[in-house]
């Protein structure tokens, strides 16, 4: 016994540093610090940069945008596939940002070839939705890995055989790319429609999971522009032009939720789903006011997709947790950069 208390405290001593050296080693994992090819968020992060380096205080992608205010109008279709709350008919506060597919704050809208939509819905109890969505109708890669090795491969302009071995390894690339050179442009962020890509899981009222992907469909008609002619337009027309519709009347979308059949591909938002599957019209977005990002309310907002209410969570789909990883990364270090960004200066001429 005597000899049990004396060890005591040294082996205290070492059931502590074992626990310690436990943890430092599960961070260190997670970190990547021990296996250096093994892709963690901040690589992610890291890749999205240009050669000149990211813009400090600017978001590491999609960095150009600017902010709205509005509402959504959910009609109750979505009731018979989800409890969440933000689907029960009733009008919900918005917020959200239109943005181009950049690192660069400053880039031409005319040349930039995917357009944005990242949107809060707040419900009178605080629980919140938060989505991410691109025009495109679907992802230019199959897993995140692929979407990290596409990036480093964009990086080596210097090497001709870059991009051609990313393509050998990812083939669905090409579909991607035929997408970009004949999707025609159009002249306002009004005229697109923005897609969740991602699958997600809405549970029903009895139980039931139905696998389903989004849709935010235009009410105002698209019409189409020649890339010529946008690419020669006001370097920040997108901004203007929807600023100024918004001061005319409210620029709308429709919610469409289109649900999954046994065998469609829920994991890899590369692949469209088959037509003919069963979509419901589920509410009505309207934006309302047009703010310029300074210091507007989306400024600090992380348009994280994982951020679900109740009733919603996430498929087999890798994306989303990948992005939510990657949009904290770069919430965090634009956060320490906030000197660096350009704050709008109270009484200055808009």
């Amino acid at each position: 016994m005597s000899e049990a208390r004396s060890e005591s405290p040294v082996g205290a001593l070492v059931g502590i540093g074992a626990a310690v050296a436990v943890v430092a080693a599960a961070f260190a994992y997670v970190a990547g610090w021990l296996t250096p090819e093994r892709l963690t968020p901040a690589k992610i992060v890291d890749s999205l940069a240009p050669a000149s380096g990211a813009a400090p205080g600017y978001r590491r992608n999609h960095a150009k945008g600017v902010c709205f205010t509005g509402q959504f109008e959910a009609n109750g279709n979505g009731a018979r596939l989800t409890t969440a709350a933000t689907l029960a008919s009733g009008v919900y506060p918005v917020s959200g940002r239109f943005n181009l597919a950049t690192p660069d704050p400053k880039a031409q809208d005319g040349l930039q070839r995917v357009r944005g939509l990242g949107l809060r819905i707040v419900t009178p109890d605080r629980r919140e939705w938060r989505m991410a969505m691109i025009d495109a109708p679907f992802f230019p890669v199959s897993t995140p890995q692929a979407f990290y090795e596409l990036q480093t491969a964009l990086a080596r302009k210097g090497d001709p055989d870059a991009m051609k071995n990313f393509i050998a390894a990812h083939p669905e690339f090409l579909e991607f790319v035929g997408w970009a050179k004949t999707a025609p442009f159009t002249g306002s962020y009004a005229e697109e429609r923005y897609n969740s890509l991602d699958s997600f899981v809405f549970d029903d009222a009895a139980g039931a999971d139905h696998v389903v992907r989004w849709s935010f469909l235009p009410v105002a008609p698209p019409v189409a522009v020649a890339a010529n002619e946008i690419a020669g337009r006001d370097p920040d027309f997108l901004e203007g032009e929807i600023a100024q519709r918004v001061q005319q009347q409210p620029a709308r979308w429709k919610m469409v939720v289109t649900e999954a059949l046994r065998g469609d591909p829920t994991a890899d938002p590369s692949k469209p789903w088959p037509e003919g599957r069963s979509a419901v019209e589920v509410g009505t977005l309207s934006v309302m006011a047009i703010e310029a990002e300074a210091d507007g309310p989306c400024r600090d907002l992380n348009f994280d997709p994982t951020v679900l209410p109740p009733g919603v969570h996430v498929s087999d789909d890798p994306f989303p947790a990948a992005r939510s990883a990657a949009y904290s990364v770069s919430f965090n270090r634009r956060s320490a950069e906030d000197k660096d960004y350009p704050h709008a200066v109270f009484g200055a001429k808009p």
